[in-house]
């Protein structure tokens, strides 16, 4: 395996302290996909089926805009893409960031942090925003995943 990118959207912090310990126990480069407009804690209530982020779930079409891209993405053979779970999935910003790029060829594996839920269907709502990819499946992690672990794991999965 070449060179590996670890990209991560991050509403709270914790999928970022866990993305940062990754790419640093690999070695790999890191990339943090940014919401063109910051959620806030009021966006991020779940429990409010008017939210922002209960609204984008809603509607599996939307694609919330970035700000910034990964330049040179032809350089990676390999992206490990971490978000937050939302709903048993990643969230729609996700479909974004592999949408901005031709992945053909390259391999593509999601990684979360979740209080409690699984990857849930997660792979079957991404696989389309990444043709031509190799798509293999995703681990969620506990927040205070050790830097061995992530790296037992991402060993393996490359």
């Amino acid at each position: 395996m070449g060179k590996t990118l670890v990209a991560y959207f991050s509403a709270s912090g914790v999928t970022a302290e866990l993305a940062e310990r990754l790419a640093g126990a690999i070695g790999a480069d890191l990339h943090e996909i940014k919401p063109e407009v910051p959620y806030t804690e009021a966006d991020l209530d779940w429990m409010d089926p008017d939210s922002r982020s209960s609204v984008e779930m809603k509607d599996k079409s939307f694609r919330p805009p970035i700000s910034g891209r990964v330049e040179d993405m032809e350089q990676y053979d390999a992206i490990l893409v971490g978000f937050p779970i939302w709903w048993y999935v990643a969230p729609t910003i996700i479909n974004t960031f592999l949408e901005g790029y031709d992945l053909n060829g390259k391999t593509v594996v999601p990684f979360a942090t979740s209080g409690s839920s699984g990857m849930g269907a997660t792979n079957e709502e991404l696989a389309p925003s990444c043709p031509g990819a190799v798509l293999k499946e995703g681990k969620r992690f506990a927040s205070n995943a050790l830097a061995d672990e992530l790296k037992a794991w991402a060993e393996n999965v490359l």
